[in-house]
């Protein structure tokens, strides 16, 4: 999961650092520009792994039955759109709106401040919201947005990040991955490229929210079964960024010599690293290799580019899985109340093959 792209300012070996700095921006532009067509909703669609757990129907939540193309749909976003996978969850809900013709989308934007996530849920229910598709900034703290749209019995659909809150009372469905096979399955990436052998650091995501705490329980909890030659040497938060990911592994550089690898929790916080390595005067992706979680087409390129060592994806594609939820659900249907979706991965085998359906 994702959080706001800084530009970066490269400390020492400045011709070298230029140099990466503008290839990785050069990536930017066409993820962007895919969020919504060639890699956006009709590339690499989300699937449903599974939900085959409890379920939600609107004789236990409350309302009544009706058409999407009769209502107002609210879609609050977490985060700034200035990263690839905030970008493509966006455009994906505009496009899938838009797409199935809802009487009116309502869009905002939380700028990662959680009181604004609130006044906007609120402000929109204001508005006429008659259903609402929410992208969590924090797992706790958005009980009086929650409550006020119980108040009204519209529905709430949850994605990409969970909250600690009650399923089919609270809100309706959570739509998602799972974050704590994600870090498992990174860690069985390093464990693989490393021939189990390493010194790693661990980028933690921003702290209050399930993703991070999930990402890192996979991850280390599977080092721990399967890479006895593995040490796991430092965790430090870079909160989802590329500036802080890059800061602290500079950081971490100095203080771990020895470091011959780096777990990102998302793709941001991966390519900060990967151009503070080569500012060190070390090779990304094979002094130090780098493996993260998100699926960016950023990222994977850097792995066709031989300078990164595995991505597993987190498809951030929510709109057709969210309105067609929000449609079963308001047509009188049972719909799962966890929905875990499937998520692919990244490396050396397979990116030059695949990078087209990265975001």
């Amino acid at each position: 999961m994702t959080s706001p792209l800084a530009r970066r300012g490269f400390m020492g070996a400045v011709a070298l650092a230029a140099a990466i700095g503008l290839g990785l921006a050069g990536c930017a532009n066409p993820g962007t520009g895919n969020a919504g067509a060639g890699g956006g909703s009709t590339k690499n669609e989300q699937k449903v792994k599974s939900d085959s757990g409890p379920t939600c129907t609107l004789k236990t939540y409350g309302g009544e039955q009706a058409d999407l193309t009769n209502l107002v749909v609210g879609f609050s976003q977490s985060e700034k759109e200035d990263n690839p996978f905030r970008i493509t969850e966006t455009q994906s809900i505009k496009d899938e709106a838009a797409k199935i013709g809802v009487k009116k989308l309502l869009t905002t934007n939380a700028q990662s401040t959680l009181s604004k996530q609130i006044s906007d849920i609120q402000d929109m229910i204001a508005q006429g919201a008659q259903a609402l598709i929410v992208a969590p900034l924090n797992s706790d703290g958005l009980e009086p947005a929650l409550s006020a749209a119980r108040a009204k019995n519209i529905p709430v659909i949850t994605i990409d990040r969970k909250l600690n809150a009650n399923a089919c009372k609270d809100y309706v469905s959570f739509l998602g991955s799972n974050f704590v096979e994600q870090g498992k399955r990174a860690a069985d990436q390093l464990i693989k490229g490393t021939s189990g052998k390493a010194k790693v650091a661990i980028l933690l995501g921003s702290s209050g929210n399930g993703v991070t705490t999930d990402r890192t329980k996979g991850f280390v909890d599977e080092i721990k079964a399967k890479g006895s030659g593995i040490e796991i040497v430092a965790q430090q938060t870079g909160n989802f960024a590329r500036a802080e990911g890059q800061s602290v592994t500079e950081q971490l550089l100095q203080a771990n010599p020895d470091l011959t690898a780096i777990y990102a929790e998302n793709d941001e916080m991966g390519l900060g690293a990967l151009a503070a390595i080569q500012a060190a005067g070390k090779a990304p992706g094979k002094d130090i290799q780098i493996y993260s979680i998100d699926g960016t087409k950023n990222a994977v390129q850097q792995i066709v580019a031989g300078n990164y060592n595995g991505v597993v994806e987190s498809n951030p594609r929510f709109g057709p899985l969210a309105f067609a939820t929000l449609k079963s659900f308001l047509s009188g249907k049972a719909v799962g109340q966890d929905i875990v979706i499937e998520d692919g991965e990244y490396d050396p085998s397979n990116a030059a093959d695949k990078v087209n359906s990265a975001y």
